[in-house]
């Protein structure tokens, strides 16, 4: 696209400073700057596998923030977008929305700003906590423990109340971003293909993220047990009287399996079942309810079936 004065945007300018970066897609970019990150650590910590166990866990803060500058350096200071940013077409651009298009990019200030906030930050955090400890124990220590932690606790406040607004408007999804005055922008044009590109993979990786999670859930659900809580709901309350079991039908399957009760034993609220079924469940959940009515399982009763049920069910 053209700009008033008949330019073309390079390679480094945003097309449309009016075209909003998605969420999704400027917090992908932090998830994918995450991994590049872990991936670098890996790669460096391979190549002391042979030495002595325990050789880099001193200086692991220091090493960790080098790692952060050298990749800043690369990436940021050089093309004034991270690693993530560049792999989704986006990249950090200045807040000056009048004026030429140049001065809407980073400025030095601008860079080293990004650099001393995220790795400076990170190394603080990590190594604070052995920073106080080497202290002396007098109250100018305690008194700078209190400080820090007050500090750590003002700035995670203030990071929660910036996502808040980032998730309201769109921009500045970091406090340092917010700060020192820089937001994400397309980094080559976004036509109206591109648009619906970002948008279907985003659904796609939203519901594969959901299945995800469902398929984490379900086998921590006990199914029966949610049955049972609906069937007991919308039942009737079971007579406190057994009566005679004959003519009963919950005598001829276990309530658990639905088959002939082996060793047949009821509960308090007389419905029958395997003795292995119901006091296999017993024993891995204390808590465990009838799925038939949803009474709590207090006591297991042995039941003798009429002679008549045993004959019929041989037959």
């Amino acid at each position: 696209m053209a700009d008033a004065g008949g330019e073309t945007p390079g390679a480094g300018e945003a097309s449309d400073p009016a075209v909003r970066v998605l969420r999704i897609s400027q917090l992908d970019a932090f998830e994918l700057d995450g991994a590049l990150e872990q991936l670098v650590w890996s790669q460096f910590s391979q190549c002391f596998q042979h030495f002595k166990p325990g050789l880099l866990t001193p200086l692991e803060p220091e090493l960790k923030a080098l790692l952060q500058l050298l990749l800043w350096r690369f990436t940021v200071y050089s093309h004034s977008a991270t690693a993530g940013q560049a792999l989704l077409g986006i990249r950090y651009h200045g807040d000056a929305a009048s004026g030429p298009r140049r001065s809407r990019l980073l400025s030095r200030r601008q860079k080293l700003g990004l650099a001393l906030c995220a790795v400076g930050g990170r190394w603080l955090k990590e190594r604070s906590h052995s920073l106080l400890l080497r202290l002396p124990a007098d109250p100018h220590a305690h008194a700078a423990r209190r400080a820090l932690a007050l500090l750590t606790g003002l700035a995670s406040a203030a990071s929660l109340l910036n996502f808040l607004q980032f998730l309201r408007r769109g921009a500045y999804p970091t406090l340092a971003e917010r700060l020192l005055g820089v937001h994400a922008a397309f980094s080559r044009p976004q036509g109206a293909q591109r648009d619906v590109s970002f948008h279907f993979v985003n659904r796609e990786l939203l519901w594969h993220g959901f299945a995800e999670f469902l398929i984490f859930l379900l086998p921590l659900v006990k199914v029966w047990k949610l049955k049972a809580s609906v069937l007991a709901l919308f039942s009737a309350p079971p007579s406190p009287a057994r009566g005679d079991a004959s003519g009963d039908d919950g005598c001829t399957e276990c309530g658990l399996c639905g088959e002939w009760p082996t060793l047949p034993h009821a509960i308090a609220c007389g419905h029958v079942f395997c003795y292995y079924c119901i006091k296999g469940h017993s024993i891995s959940d204390m808590y465990v309810t009838c799925p038939r009515c949803g009474a709590d399982v207090s006591a297991l009763e042995p039941l003798r079936l009429p002679v008549e049920m045993v004959d019929l069910h041989h037959d």
